[in-house]
C-alpha cells in the first residue's frame, strides 16, 4: 500500500479553489487537472508500505498532540521544473511543528523524512512536455480576485493512494483529531 499524511481542506476553501481553478482550466492546455476530492496538504508522503507498517503507522500517529490551529493559503503560482500548478500555504509555526511531529512518529515504523524542506501546498495540476509557455498562459488567466480566508485544522489524515489512469484516488485509513493540550 502507498501511503501518506495530510490535511484536508474545509468545504469552504474546496468551493472558492473550484471557482478560482475553473478559470484556469481550458482544453486542450497539456494538464493533468487533479480533482477537488483530491485536494489536501501532504504533511509527509511515506511511499510503499506492508499491512503491519499501516498498523504501526494508525498507533504511532494516534499519540501525537497538537492544537487545532488556523491555516492560511496563499496564491495559486506554479513550480516550472517540477511541472506543478499549485496554492501555497502559509508555513505557521503550528503547521510546521505537527509536521515535524508526524515526521517523528513515522521514523518509529521506519519511514524517513524527505531531504527538501517542507513546502505545504495543493496541487492543482501536473504538467506533461515543455511547460514554460504552458506556465506563462495559466498564470495570465489566473483570477487576480483570488483570496482564502484562513480555515482551521482540526484533524490530520493517514491516506491510502491509489494510482489510476485517471489520476490518483485517495482513501483515508485513520483520521487523528486536534485537540488542546492536556485533553
Amino acid at each position: 500500500m502507498r501511503l501518506f499524511v495530510g490535511i484536508a481542506l474545509a468545504p469552504e476553501v474546496l468551493s472558492r479553489l473550484t471557482a478560482a481553478v475553473a478559470q484556469l482550466r481550458q482544453p486542450g492546455d497539456g494538464l493533468r487537472w487533479t480533482a477537488p476530492v483530491s485536494w489536501h496538504i501532504t504533511l509527509q508522503f511515506l511511499g510503499e508500505a506492508s499491512p503491519e507498517q499501516c498498523y504501526q503507522l494508525l498507533e504511532s500517529l494516534a499519540s501525537i498532540r497538537a492544537a487545532p490551529f488556523l491555516m492560511q493559503l496563499e496564491g495559486i503560482g506554479c513550480w516550472e521544473r517540477a511541472g506543478v500548478v499549485c496554492v501555497g500555504v502559509r508555513l505557521s509555526p503550528e503547521l510546521e511543528a505537527l509536521e515535524r511531529q508526524v515526521v517523528v512518529a513515522t521514523e518509529v515504523c521506519g519511514f524517513r523524512a524527505e531531504r527538501r524542506a517542507f513546502r505545504p501546498h495543493i496541487t492543482l495540476a501536473r504538467a506533461r512536455g515543455s511547460q514554460a509557455q504552458r506556465f506563462s498562459n495559466i498564470m495570465a488567466r489566473a483570477p487576480r480576485w483570488v483570496g482564502f480566508d484562513a480555515f482551521p485544522a482540526q484533524e490530520f489524515r493517514l491516506y491510502e493512494s491509489f494510482l489510476e489512469p485517471s489520476g490518483a484516488r485517495y482513501q483515508v485509513r485513520g483520521r487523528f483529531p486536534l485537540a488542546a493540550k492536556g485533553v
